[in-house]
């Protein structure tokens, strides 16, 4: 199945990082996760503090394809706050519309 995407451009383990996002998550509020490279293929899992995901699906998007849905699968309440937290994350960062990303979709082992 990976041979129809490009090669990682980094491992797994760094989908998903930062604490709350990590908390969202396990809590079911979190199920994408937008890189700019291939972190994982479908059918690849990871744990979160235990806790077993596996990675559902992967499409590539771009920003301006984005809105208060595909916010809310990445663990927050809104396009407008996913937007101010990723700008200020990555200093100097421009929110390009036409910027591509990666979509990862994931879904708890357990869940059913």
């Amino acid at each position: 199945m990976k041979n129809q995407y490009p090669e990682k451009t980094c491992e797994i383990e760094n989908l998903v990082r930062h604490p709350k996002l990590v908390e969202a998550a396990i809590a079911g509020k979190k199920t994408q996760q937008r890189r700019d490279g291939v972190y994982a293929y479908p059918g690849e899992k990871f744990e979160l503090n235990g806790v077993a995901f596996e990675v559902t699906s992967l499409t590539r998007e771009t920003l301006g394809d984005m809105d208060d849905k595909a916010a809310q699968a990445e663990g927050y309440p809104n396009l407008a706050m996913y937007k101010g937290l990723i700008l200020s994350m990555h200093k100097g960062m421009e929110w390009d519309e036409s910027s591509p990303v990666w979509v990862h979709s994931f879904k708890r082992v357990d869940a059913a």
